[in-house]
């Protein structure tokens, strides 16, 4: 098999499981089903980022790649921290 095709099916595969990732994010019952279900999103995405960098070849994705983790790493410490201030008060 083509090393392209393989790189595309596990682009469509993610960006499939992305979608349900996303669902558990809008009807999670708990904001902590909603925040794992939003990490999940982000590496998801993440993945799909590295995968079309091999894909494509271009090293750009991977630089967005690495801002997009570091901003995503920092975005759910917040939503973190926000939630667990809401349960204490």
């Amino acid at each position: 098999m083509d090393v392209r095709l393989l790189l595309d099916l596990a682009v469509y595969a993610l960006a499939a499981i992305t979608v349900l990732s996303a669902v558990r994010v809008v009807i999670g019952p708990t904001p902590e089903d909603r925040l794992i279900g939003l990490n999940l999103v982000a590496s998801q995405v993440l993945a799909i980022l590295v995968l079309l960098a091999l894909r494509q070849k271009q090293a750009v994705y991977l630089d967005v790649a690495l801002v997009y983790a570091i901003l995503g790493y920092i975005g759910i410490l917040a939503i973190a921290r926000h939630v667990d201030k809401g349960e204490q008060g």
